[in-house]
């Protein structure tokens, strides 16, 4: 299918890195947990982690999942494959390190007053845009006011954001109608993050937002882009990290096939690839012709999972005992061993064990004949048949997952059809509630309230653009989410979001599938793939969600 403070201490606890563990594949191969982050690899010299001299120049080729619709942050998706594009060309304000903390990164500080009502946002002197003109206090309102004004991060921002001001030469300040304690995680650019990236003034100013033609600050400038293609960046030889990047250019090739991006990684028509397809994972992890890693050891947060999305706006998922039949017609123990292979493990909810968040829920379980029994009860009650039809996108290993669903389905007594569309038209009618059910891949993200936007019922819209894409209106739900971002005890936190857990096995806007495995895999020559630092040299965290940083990456 297809971060406050005062929490860092247990975040971390839960990202502790398992050096040295190793494990063996079904052919008996070694595996590593060596890692950042305790990310699995093929080890040494094969785990994107390079201990040799760096070295100057070469090129980059990578073949990503899929196309992002553009550069603007304020009006892009920035999807897995979006915030590369944006590491590429843009620069975050923060970076989250390999504990879990939150550093600065363009920023030169990131700071609250006492009762986390406002933050103030310090930027390094001297940074300049790709175009020449200054990135200060006034171009980061500017960023700001665009994020605020914007169609999609608007609705997440005009909530609680109060005023935005200048504060200093290099400073904004936020002020917000409550506390926000994990504010400064939106400043590190993961997926949901864009506000964390600055464009250029000219660019913000440009008729089409500049969304195929970034400015940024970033280690590479923007060279060409042809939708679909490739987008190719060349290296910024002014970026304020002095001697980063060390590639000369890197370009993205979208392909969405996954056999066929296997095969240009093969063939040397690309030098890397990202892959969450189960097929590609047992094809590449443990060869050790091939420099690997993948998130399936120890997270921060929460990793993506594969699930069936619900509109529960719409029949037939708008009554709660056709979406517990739905819950109860398919096994998830089943889908992760037919379907993944067995790599990727069943889930029962948003969190996974070893994570502070996780706790136990009474999720349904698989009982098809009692699926049978409530959708009876449903057409005795409607007279008709209950139909719906699952969407997913075009690639071979989503057509699958779908049919597969669909049969289970038919199982026990519905009538399903199923549809075909590209990510970004899936994307766009599940904001827009053009859909009954699609398989979807959603929730990474190191500090639960990254996914407020998606839970929340202030995002909630029944008839039009929602970016709560479920649906799911219920008030306990936006309790429990306003104690984990208001809260300064972590353990309040932690207690809201097992709630938020808890409510979604009763409210069932989602049915889990399994938790997503995210892989990159690389030609040997590529090196520290995975070993991306703060501007102090400290570690950051590595890949996520198939998202890498190129800023460190070098050819050897």
């Amino acid at each position: 299918m297809a971060r406050s403070l005062d929490r860092r201490s247990f975040l971390a606890r839960s990202a502790v890195v398992a050096a040295g563990v190793v494990g063996m594949t079904a052919a008996g191969d070694l595996l590593f947990m060596d890692g950042p982050s305790g990310a699995v690899t093929n080890g040494p010299g094969r785990n994107g982690v390079s201990t040799g001299k760096r070295k100057r120049g070469g090129s980059l080729v990578i073949g990503t999942t899929a196309e992002e619709q553009g550069f603007n942050p304020s009006t892009a998706r920035f999807d897995s494959v979006g915030v590369m594009y944006a590491r590429t060309v843009f620069d975050p304000l923060a970076v989250i390190t390999a504990t879990g903390k939150v550093a600065p990164y363009l920023a030169e500080s990131i700071t609250p007053n006492a009762e986390y009502t406002s933050w103030t946002v310090t930027l390094r002197p001297t940074v300049v845009f790709h175009d020449g003109t200054a990135c200060d206090g006034a171009a980061l309102l500017k960023n700001f006011e665009a994020q605020y004004n914007s169609l999609l991060i608007g609705l997440v921002m005009k909530p609680i954001v109060a005023t935005m001001a200048q504060s200093g030469p290099l400073a904004v300040t936020v002020n917000l109608k409550q506390p926000w304690v994990p504010f400064p995680y939106y400043l590190a650019g993961g997926v949901g993050g864009q506000i964390a990236y600055l464009m250029a003034p000219a660019m913000i100013a440009a008729k089409t937002g500049g969304t195929d033609n970034p400015i940024g600050t970033g280690p590479f400038t923007f060279d060409s882009w042809v939708p679909n293609t490739h987008f190719t960046a060349v290296a910024n030889k002014n970026y304020w990290r002095k001697g980063l990047p060390y590639l000369d250019s890197v370009t993205y090739k979208p392909i969405p096939n996954y056999n066929t991006r296997a095969q240009a990684l093969q063939s040397g028509a690309i030098d890397m690839m990202v892959t969450d397809v189960p097929q590609n994972i047992v094809q590449f992890r443990g060869n050790k012709q091939w420099a690997y890693i993948d998130d399936s050891g120890p997270v921060i947060g929460e990793p993506d999972m594969n699930l069936l999305l619900l509109n529960l706006s719409k029949p037939p998922f708008d009554d709660p005992t056709v979406r517990l039949a739905a819950a109860k017609a398919v096994s998830p123990t089943a889908y992760a061993t037919i379907i993944d292979l067995g790599v990727n493990p069943p889930s029962t909810g948003l969190f996974v064990k070893g994570t502070p968040y996780y706790s136990a829920t009474n999720l349904p379980t698989y009982d098809p004949a009692a699926a049978k029994k409530l959708l009876a009860k449903v057409q005795r009650r409607t007279g008709g048949p209950v139909s719906f039809t699952i969407g997913s996108t075009t690639s071979p290993a989503a057509i699958r997952s779908a049919t597969y669903v669909r049969n289970q389905y038919q199982a026990v007594g519905f009538d399903v059809s199923t549809t075909v569309v590209q990510q970004n038209e899936l994307i766009n009618n599940a904001l827009t509630g053009k859909f009954q059910a699609y398989e979807w891949r959603q929730f990474s993200a190191v500090n639960p309230d990254l996914n407020y936007i998606y839970w929340s019922t202030t995002t909630y819209n029944a008839n039009g653009l929602s970016i709560n894409m479920a649906r799911n209106n219920d008030p306990r739900v936006e309790a429990a989410l306003q104690v984990g971002r208001t809260s300064t005890t972590a353990h309040a936190r932690v207690a809201a979001y097992q709630k938020v857990n808890q409510l979604f096995a009763t409210d069932l806007p989602y049915l889990w599938a399994d938790r997503a495995v995210w892989a990159v895999v690389a030609h040997p020559t590529v090196q520290d793939f995975n070993n991306p630092t703060t501007p102090t040299g400290a570690k950051a965290y590595g890949m996520i969600a198939g998202s890498i940083w190129p800023t460190q990456i070098w050819r050897s």
